[in-house]
């Protein structure tokens, strides 16, 4: 009994590894905008974060996670794409590709309600968790994102 107990928890412990996390990533599109990461060849290094609550978020993201990719600032403050994680914590950064941009941009004023997102509770950090009812429910807000299952595939 102890044995299949045993046996039962490394495999919950294993499939929560699997589970892939998502996360919402700030920037000031005047420094690092939607239309930088794709010229980029779609992948950055998302460094210089100095919080370090923001920090522990990056240090917990692996290799495929998705991120929504936010423009901050005075002027739009909105989820316009979004992008995955293709290098892990390196000990100042990680490595993020273009997945695809919002089909349409997600404006903060529409995320109001979720009164338990992360950017909401903690607007300064420029990294938080979304939790999966988020994600799905701003995904549907924004029509989805370019490259996601459910229509055009084009970035």
């Amino acid at each position: 009994m102890v044995r299949r107990e045993r046996e039962m928890a490394k495999r919950e412990k294993e499939e929560e590894k699997e589970k892939k996390q998502r996360y919402l990533l700030k920037t000031e599109p005047s420094e690092w905008s939607w239309e930088d990461q794709a010229a980029n060849g779609g992948i950055s290094n998302w460094d210089g974060v100095k919080n370090k609550q923001a920090q522990k978020y990056l240090k917990s993201m692996s290799i495929g996670d998705l991120c929504f990719f936010y423009h901050s600032g005075s002027k739009a403050r909105r989820i316009v794409g979004v992008v995955s994680v293709v290098r892990e914590w390196d000990g100042d950064a990680v490595d993020v590709k273009a997945v695809g941009e919002m089909r349409r941009p997600v404006d903060l004023k529409e995320m109001k309600h979720f009164k338990d997102f992360a950017l909401l509770r903690q607007p300064r950090l420029s990294v938080v968790p979304v939790p999966d009812l988020i994600w799905d429910q701003i995904c549907l807000l924004g029509g989805g994102y370019h490259g996601d299952s459910h229509g055009d595939s084009s970035p």
